[in-house]
């Protein structure tokens, strides 16, 4: 099989997404039903086009610019990395502003620490 054969070009992809914390369930499931169970997660802040938002404590008004979010993070070698991307973006999708970013990084290596293997074996 040639690498034209291989999805993601033979290479190893990293889809990394920023969401919302309560789409985290459906990501997960479309992650599984795309063939890309395996992800970490983490929580996150950060800001982009979601609007600020004005509270009070205490009887003080304090602005809250930095939202809580989910970043997810899926390695993939024989799964298509576009695949694993739309399934992302579909699932996280409210239409509202703040849904979230997909992103999609070349790997240059990868190591599994058990078994010794590299590059798509580890994956």
């Amino acid at each position: 099989m040639s690498n034209a054969d291989l999805p993601n070009d033979g290479g190893i992809k990293l889809v990394m997404a920023i969401i919302r914390p309560d789409k985290l369930a459906d990501v997960k499931t479309a992650l599984a039903e795309a063939g890309a169970p395996s992800l970490t997660v983490s929580n996150v802040s950060g800001r982009g086009s979601q609007p600020a938002k004005k509270s009070q404590w205490r009887g003080e008004e304090y602005t809250v610019d930095l939202h809580q979010k989910v970043k997810v993070e899926c390695v993939v070698a024989d799964t298509p990395a576009e695949d694993v991307a739309n399934a992302i973006a579909d699932a996280a999708h409210t239409g509202e502003k703040g849904d979230g970013k997909v992103f999609v990084l070349p790997v240059e290596g990868a190591y599994q620490v058990r078994t010794g293997k590299t590059g798509r074996d580890a994956v």
